[in-house]
């Protein structure tokens, strides 16, 4: 494989997997499943292994029907079976008998009409298989087999050998041929760590033909092959599961508990392409999430899924390390987290471990939670989001320039411009980083670049295009400095975009570092709404030394160099005033050609541009999520408002923190949301609900129709609404934690 900079992702040893995914190849075909966009309320019984005999089947199923749920996943097998298996080493429950509580709940549930997929977990087994097939068992760095950490009665299997190629695939025949059930949904299908066991070691020899890598640095060569080798052998064992199973039940399908953000370890994009639906799964909150963490959860798996169903699986309990597995959370924690993945497009999806239920309070308020769920669901089957804004994620990023530090230096960027964005309350997706095409990058006016390093020379091409056509553009720090390798470039893949050249210096751990608002050079200018008198405000902690590629008009936000915050006597600024720009702002006109310097040469080359573009060469999006600074909160409004450049499709004013959502279905669109002001919302769980009062809102309807009836589908009834033109305008009272604003629509104009 090639490591430099003209290295692409087709290169090896990713080849394969690019050659799999080819169109017309089986992995490419999405699986039958005529029943995946029929679920809206989705149930999980996880039984454990002293369930059988004991728990009440006829008490979960009165209250599936209770709640509304049209589909169940069910434990089946792997680490225990909890049906009469006849393969050997899969491990029956010690107290099964004679019993098969999985197909006495699979002829309950469907006599309830409910979709239903069976639960397989394969990261475990036990001393006889380890016995009989040491090849089946993970192996540590120093060559030891490994004891699981939390059972030691067990071992951990190896994810990518035989185990669950072979094995675990005659499990799934087993099931699908028993009991036809709609699907297999596979938990921590995809390792325990890194394995080193013979099979591993020769199968990543014969592909890449070195040897399993001994350190971390996604730039070593033997790092970089595995990143890719992992994710080829795993597409590989999903598509080997997915024919199988097909082959017994063509309506059916493998949903391996996958994806996620950036810093999955598997491509979503390829995932996006396979799964007919995907499960998200991030049960709750832990340490210092925020509340709108589940919301993420549906932007980040939307940006590949498109219009697929997504289910956001919660938990009734705590989500902390130390897995209290059978604790039970505050209702109101439990409803702000559903809630909020409702209003980003997941359909809910309660699990509960162990049919024993030791603590009865939950029931009530997750039957409250779907049982309002089934009345709006109507207003809930979305076609679109209708959302102007995009906010860029990117796994190459993260892989190969983040490594094993990508949480700091990859989605920290990230999670600065959500809670920007939802303060803010501009309506936004996630958007994939290899999805910048033309297609997928229609419905939006700004994308936005948190710290993206690692581009492409191609997806840099696309960027300008989405410019060119009129976009507006808001990027942070070393977004392009870096191939889509993670290799270092000379300057940046998008300096003509920004403005600015990268000087070659890095100025990692800023101190006392300030920046002075120019407003005499730039009075009231947009970038500076808000901050009208402010003479200056904090920088961040790090920040790249850059160089204009041009005279621009005076900057608005220039550098005050750190001075010594110690002792007191000598805090005082020792170069109170700079002319280094700290924000490059630039307007490109359409028709007005720009030189450029071309990336294969010196000489210059025209294009022509219409969109805005706002490049910070410092981390303000990673700054603002450690410390929350109002003043960089308003940069990054400003920015986005800025680069837009047009009116938004809803506007919510009034007092509190909210989550703003809007989307269209067949005939209505809704404005959700969310109510996230809370003592507790950075530091969970919520205590209780606290409502807040009126909300004016605004919303342009879609060309082409008109409103009829407009309903608040949590405070009932029809408020009273003023129209002008294609905008609606009318106030919510009060939200206590979900109001979602339905208008129905006629063809027709507006």
């Amino acid at each position: 494989m090639v490591a430099g900079a003209a290295a692409t992702l087709s290169d090896l040893p990713f080849k394969s997997l690019f050659a799999a995914n080819a169109p017309g190849t089986a992995l490419d075909q999405p699986a039958t499943a005529s029943w995946a966009d029929k679920p809206m309320r989705w149930a999980q019984l996880t039984l454990v292994e002293d369930d059988p005999g004991r728990f009440n089947p006829s008490f979960w199923l009165d209250y599936f029907r209770r709640t509304r749920s049209d589909a169940v996943c069910l434990s089946a097998g792997g680490c225990v079976a909890y049906y009469p298996t006849n393969l050997s080493f899969h491990h029956r429950s010690q107290w099964l008998g004679d019993h098969d509580p999985f197909g006495e709940l699979v002829a309950g549930c469907r006599k309830l009409g409910m979709v239903v997929i069976a639960r397989t977990d394969p990261h475990a087994t036990y001393d006889d298989a380890h016995d009989a097939h040491p090849d089946w068992i993970a192996v540590d760095a120093e060559g030891r087999p490994r004891r699981h950490w939390a059972s030691p009665e067990m071992w951990v299997t190896c994810a990518l050998g035989p185990y669950n190629f072979e094995f675990m695939t005659g499990v799934k025949k087993e099931i699908m041929s028993r009991y036809k059930v709609d699907g297999i949904f596979i938990n921590r299908w995809d390792g325990s760590g890194m394995c080193y066991c013979e099979p591993c070691r020769k199968n990543f020899r014969d592909a890449c033909g070195m040897d399993l890598p001994r350190i971390n640095d996604p730039q070593d060569p033997a790092r970089r092959s595995y990143i890719l080798w992992r994710q080829q052998r795993l597409f590989d064992l999903w598509q080997l599961w997915d024919r199988e199973v097909r082959k017994i039940n063509p309506d059916s399908c493998v949903i391996p508990n996958t994806g996620g953000g950036a810093t999955s370890s598997l491509d979503m994009t390829k995932i996006g392409e396979r799964a007919p639906t995907l499960f998200a799964d991030r049960q709750a909150r832990r340490g210092l999430s925020a509340p709108w963490s589940n919301g993420k959860n549906g932007k980040e798996f939307r940006a590949t899924m498109g219009r697929k169903p997504i289910v956001g699986i919660f938990s009734v309990g705590l989500e902390e390390p130390y897995r209290w597995k059978d604790s039970v959370q505050n209702a109101a924690e439990i409803r702000i987290w559903v809630a909020d993945g409702v209003a980003n497009g997941l359909r809910p999806w309660f699990t509960k471990f162990s049919g024993t239920l030791r603590d009865p309070r939950w029931l009530r308020v997750v039957e409250g939670i779907y049982r309002r769920h089934a009345r709006w669901e109507k207003y809930l089957r979305n076609e679109a989001p209708l959302a102007r804004v995009g906010l860029v994620y990117s796994q190459q990023t993260a892989w190969f320039y983040g490594g094993d530090r990508a949480g700091a230096k990859v989605e920290d960027h990230t999670l600065g411009w959500y809670q920007a964005l939802i303060e803010a309350r501009i309506p936004f997706e996630m958007v994939h980083d290899r999805l910048l095409d033309g297609t997928h990058m229609g419905p939006f006016k700004t994308l936005i670049l948190p710290n993206i390093a690692a581009l492409s020379d191609a997806q840099c091409d696309q960027l300008r295009a989405f410019v060119k056509n009129g976009g507006g553009l808001v990027a942070t720090y070393e977004t392009s400095l870096y191939d889509e390798w993670g290799v270092k470039r000379k300057d940046f893949g998008l300096a003509d975009l920004f403005g600015a050249h990268f000087a070659g210096r890095v100025e990692t751990r800023m101190q006392n570092t300030y920046l002075r608002l120019e407003h005499e050079a730039a009075p009231n200018h947009p970038l500076l709404k808000g901050l009208e008198d402010t003479p200056r405000i904090i920088h961040g902690v790090s920040r790249l030394e850059v160089e204009p590629l041009e005279n621009f008009a005076p900057a608005p936000l220039t550098l005050i160099p750190g001075y010594p915050d110690l002792p007191m006597e000598k805090v005082y600024p020792r170069i109170p005033k700079t002319t280094v720009s700290q924000m490059f702002l630039q307007e490109l006109k359409a028709g007005r050609a720009v030189n450029i310097p071309s990336r294969r040469g010196n000489e210059a080359q025209e294009e022509f541009f219409s969109g805005r573009v706002v490049y910070f060469p410092w981390d303000i999006d990673r700054t603002f999520w450690e410390v929350l600074c109002v003043d960089h909160f308003k940069l990054l409004r400003n920015a986005v408002e800025w680069t837009g450049n047009e009116e938004p499709p809803v506007t919510v004013t009034g007092p509190g923190i909210l989550e703003v959502t809007v989307w269209r279905q067949k005939d209505s669109m809704t404005v959700h949301l969310v109510n996230l002001t809370n003592p507790m919302m950075m530091k969970g769980p919520f205590r209780e609900l606290i409502p807040v009062t009126e909300q004016k809102v605004r919303v342009r309807l879609p060309e082409g129709t008109r409103p009829g009836k407009v309903r608040l589908l949590a405070g009932g009834g029809s408020p009273r609404v003023e129209r002008d033109g294609r905008h609606l305008s009318l106030a919510v009272p009060s939200i206590l934690d979900h109001e979602v604003v339905a208008i129905d629509l006629w063809p027709g104009k507006s």
